[in-house]
């Protein structure tokens, strides 16, 4: 990939080459203003001659794919994974404010207050919005791009589930006749343990509804992640990392990116005063050119890339700039017993379920064995200037950092055995918003 460049005054012109970047940034004629992408900015007087550049974007849910064409190359390519979990952490932040405010005495009522302006968006959804305009802000701060072209796509939802739907049909949704949200769920499992290797052989099981979506901070009510299992292998220890249930994702069907395309398509080529294509026209020139599908390839095609010199992808993600939690709860470990490895204490429990009902499993706490670590809750007492996944230089070399001690006074980094004094390195790179990613 080329190395971005900007004048004197910040506005981009036509990217070099890293050999040619090298030499300037050596000899004192520029300086380096950007890491993502790499940008350089000139330390003295140009023409500002510039050529037509494409830019094409692939919009997506959870990728956005982006390429910079000129007619002669790509000199921009690659996609970028959004932030997840947005619509919990807003749930979890309504949680607390609810509660904050029915312990506060006499306060006058607000709620007739909050009006929804024309054009509101729910904020998880904003939020995607607004990283897909970030992300174009971006480019076209270092690149001098004259033209964007955005694939766009609206899509019947109600026509992907049930293909003969139509008149009334359109009104009753999928749920329509079941008195709650479980009693469908078991209906649409046919009231059978989904877990291909369930162990339970009894003819009347326990049924229960569990969230796919747990370990990934993903606990919403929607059906696409709700399913079916029983008691056996609806377990503490089945949800602990290496567990069943850990990382388990079978295939359900889940329209939230048709829906988030169907709501912010046009807004999105508006807001940047983009041209429009659509997903049939992508794909069969994709075909043509024989490329592979992906979101990077996509937005090649999107672009008008054709026989060109593909730049090499720029992978970016989204990270989240601070976590507000100020309280964090360490388990207790132990040696299991059993196998001499050292574990939670959770994977060892007593299997008590229900208060109501005798659903318990085997009491696992008689395989506990000497006590490794106590249990703690650790609270945080002010912002820490690095974050989990920052770089820093330590000795001569770059650590990414993995956490904070000692009230913020240590660094734990990757590689290391031991925390070392945060005063004794020094910052690299801060992974905050959109970042290139790191293995």
């Amino acid at each position: 990939m080329k190395v971005c460049v900007v004048n004197q005054h910040g506005r981009p012109l036509m990217p070099t080459t890293p050999r040619k970047a090298r030499l300037l940034l050596k000899a004192g004629k520029a300086r380096i203003v950007s890491r993502t992408p790499f940008t350089i900015q000139l330390l003295y007087g140009t023409r500002g001659y510039t050529q037509p550049i494409t830019l094409g974007v692939d919009a997506g849910y959870a990728t956005v794919g982006f390429s910079a064409v000129t007619d002669k190359e790509e000199l921009a390519g690659g996609d970028l994974k959004l932030l997840v979990g947005i619509s919990d952490r807003l749930n979890e932040r309504a949680m607390y404010r609810g509660g904050r405010r029915s312990r506060t005495r006499y306060r006058k009522p607000r709620f007739d207050n909050r009006r929804r302006a024309e054009g509101w968006l729910a904020p998880s959804i904003q939020h995607k919005l607004d990283s897909h305009l970030r992300l174009m802000d971006r480019l076209c701060a270092v690149l001098p791009i004259t033209h964007i072209v955005i694939e766009v796509a609206s899509f019947d939802i109600q026509r992907l589930k049930d293909p003969d739907i139509a008149g009334e049909g359109y009104q009753q949704g999928e749920q329509t006749g079941f008195w709650n949200l479980r009693e469908y769920i078991l209906h649409r499992d046919a009231h059978t343990c989904q877990n291909p290797q369930c162990p339970n052989r009894t003819k009347e099981k326990v049924l229960q509804v569990h969230h796919l979506g747990y370990w990934c901070g993903d606990d919403s009510d929607r059906p696409a992640n709700l399913i079916t299992l029983c008691t056996r292998c609806h377990t503490p220890e089945n949800h602990q990392p290496g567990g069943f249930l850990w990382g388990w994702q079978p295939h359900l069907n889940s329209f939230r990116p048709e829906t988030f395309m169907s709501m912010v398509r046009w807004r999105l080529v508006e807001a940047v005063g983009a041209e429009a294509t659509y997903g049939y026209l992508t794909k069969s020139r994709r075909i043509e050119l024989g490329l592979s599908k992906s979101h990077a390839h996509d937005a090649f095609v999107i672009a008008g890339g054709s026989a060109q010199p593909r730049a090499d992808p720029l992978l970016l993600e989204q990270v989240r700039r601070n976590r507000r939690a100020l309280q964090t709860f360490y388990d207790a470990k132990y040696i299991d017993t059993r196998t001499g490895e050292v574990v939670k204490a959770q994977a060892l429990n007593n299997g008590r379920r229900t208060r109501n009902r005798n659903l318990n499993s085997e009491n696992l706490r008689r395989y506990r064995g000497p006590k490794v670590a106590k249990g703690r809750v650790s609270i945080r007492r002010r912002r820490y200037p690095y974050q989990p996944g920052d770089l820093v230089s330590y000795e001569g070399h770059i650590y990414r950092v993995q956490g904070m001690g000692g009230y913020g006074r240590n660094l734990k980094l990757a590689g290391r055995p031991k925390e070392v004094k945060a005063s004794l390195v020094a910052p690299v790179c801060w992974r905050k918003g959109i970042c290139q990613q790191v293995s």
